[in-house]
């Protein structure tokens, strides 16, 4: 049976950990990020995380229902995050652009985090603020509901593959990501048009654009083929 958690007030500790801090849900996030970032999701655990804390691992389970309802709040956290980073302007492609972007840079500052949690739904406020709001720009803009739920699901799930597939690159070893990011130019660039003809025709394109992120351009194609769907059902 999991753990009975109680309110906030109720479950904070009166007295410092041995860091001299008090504990919080936020605290807790915060270490676990930074947990994340220096060890990866495998260094992640309740031991670890209570030794960071300088409090008894099982004061954790005071706070969450067990491990993976931390997971969960990391997931909601980097929403949050997103929406923290985006203001509406009251134009909808622009709106969605800015929000799209938000989100894959909240994603990208966490890598691990990112890869741990993308594919979750954790159905907690912030996720359900952002999915909110995607909604509530598309239907505003003229977007029948069913086309208003396609467009969404396009959207929140290119954004959350995007960024981690770069997530997922920017977790590699740095020695690992430059190696991989110096195959366009030490391997691609010089394929013989005899036998390559298409890369190496291509190739000083392919050189400038490869190390780059693509979720620029897709969200621009996804935007543009949505404003043409609109145009095309209100004409």
């Amino acid at each position: 049976m999991p753990k009975r958690v109680v309110p906030d007030a109720a479950r904070r500790r009166r007295r410092p950990t041995r860091q001299g801090q008090v504990l919080s849900h936020d605290l807790i996030i915060e270490t676990a990020l930074r947990m994340l970032r220096e060890h990866g999701a495998a260094g992640l655990t309740a031991r670890r995380l209570g030794l960071a804390l300088g409090a008894d691992a099982s004061t954790i389970y005071r706070y969450f229902r067990g491990m993976d309802d931390l997971t969960l709040a990391i997931a909601d956290a980097l929403f949050a995050a997103a929406l923290d980073g985006w203001r509406a302007a009251g134009d909808w492609r622009a709106d969605l652009r800015a929000l799209g972007l938000s989100i894959y840079r909240a994603y990208l500052a966490h890598p691990q985090a990112a890869v741990l949690t993308a594919s979750r739904v954790a159905g907690r406020p912030h996720e359900v603020a952002v999915d909110e709001t995607i909604l509530g720009i598309l239907r505003t803009a003229g977007f029948a509901d069913p086309d208003a739920v396609r467009v969404y699901q396009a959207f929140i799930d290119q954004s959350l593959a995007f960024a981690v597939l770069d997530a997922a690159s920017l977790a590699l070893p740095e020695a690992v990501r430059e190696a991989d990011e110096q195959v366009w130019q030490e391997t691609y660039a010089r394929l013989p048009a005899e036998t390559h003809p298409h890369i190496a025709a291509t190739a000083p394109y392919l050189v400038a654009r490869m190390n780059d992120s693509g979720y620029p351009a897709a969200l621009d194609m996804l935007l543009d083929s949505a404003a043409r769907q609109l145009r095309d059902r209100s004409g």
